[in-house]
């Protein structure tokens, strides 16, 4: 009898262990514990594609098939860092781009896009091998890296000294060897030159907060009032249409039309030279480029 009733007491006992899981049957499996939910894949940007600037156009109709390759425009609209997408910067870009606020990511990296292209066709015509060397004693200085009378390259017109001062993929150990317009050169791969405007500009906007067009812009082609500037605002004709009418535009010339893209690139082949300068008929890169020592005295 006492045996029976140890046993109903232990069954008593037992029942409401096993259902709270504290004690399961002989053999059973344990209950599967469910996985951390896995990380949300990072969410590809929306790339647009940018308009042609006018000397793409006119590049085009002379006979280059591609004269800026696309595949440009999506390493730059890849590559931008969120500071100079963000919204903030709409009153450091406004003289060019009024509705920068108000844009969508994707209207923010095509108007980027683009105008690293009007940048690049004032600076070098496009050409990504282009460079030029300022011999005048007044204007000649010598880069730090190569130790040599300094030459801007690439289709920014960028300088070896660049790659310590903005972090740039340029190494003249392997460079210094090669013909001057050996597009193997690190400083003239369009990619490397690219980033490394990217990384110019961020510096100017974001830890400088300089405006887009300002007198101390590394590229003389921003600042208001110089030769340079003209050729990069006649670049910019064809920017996108969903910045607006550039506010610029209300202080110099070159005013937004409802004209054909050909009709806009005609305008572009008679600039205005000033007085004693021969007119060319499209921005050669010896024009657009500063000098090593205007740039340096810029950026300290």
């Amino acid at each position: 009898m006492a045996k029976i009733v140890c046993i109903l007491v232990c069954v008593a006992f037992s029942a409401p262990l096993a259902a709270s899981g504290q004690a399961s049957p002989a053999g059973a499996e344990p209950p599967a514990r469910e996985k951390p939910a896995e990380p949300a894949a990072k969410k590809k940007p929306l790339l647009k594609p940018a308009p042609p600037t006018p000397i793409a156009i006119e590049k085009q109709e002379l006979g280059d098939p591609e004269p800026w390759n696309p595949a440009w425009d999506r390493l730059i609209e890849k590559a931008l860092p969120a500071d100079l997408l963000s919204p903030e910067r709409e009153r450091q870009v406004r003289s060019l781009c009024p509705r920068f606020k108000y844009l969508s990511d994707a209207d923010r990296r095509a108007f980027w896009a683009y105008f690293f292209q009007a940048l690049a066709g004032a600076e070098a015509g496009l050409e990504p091998t282009a460079d030029v060397r300022h011999k005048e004693p007044a204007v000649a200085v010598i880069d730090p890296v190569t130790h040599r009378v300094a030459r801007q390259e690439g289709l920014l017109q960028l300088a070896y000294m660049d790659s310590e001062r903005y972090d740039c993929d340029f190494d003249w150990q392997k460079d210094k060897d090669l013909p001057e317009h050996d597009p193997a050169k690190t400083i003239l791969e369009p990619r490397n030159n690219l980033l490394c405007g990217i990384n110019i500009l961020e510096n100017q906007i974001v830890t400088r907060h300089k405006p887009l067009l300002s007198g101390s812009s590394y590229w003389v082609t921003l600042r208001p009032g110089t030769y340079g500037f003209q050729h990069f605002m006649k670049q910019m004709a064809n920017e996108p249409a969903s910045c607006g009418v550039p506010r610029v535009r209300r202080r110099w010339p070159w005013r937004r039309r409802q004209t054909p893209l050909s009709e806009a690139v005609n305008q572009t082949r008679t600039p205005t030279a000033p007085a004693g300068a021969q007119g060319a008929a499209l921005p050669a890169p010896a024009a657009a480029a500063e000098s090593p020592g205007e740039r340096a005295s810029a950026n300290h």
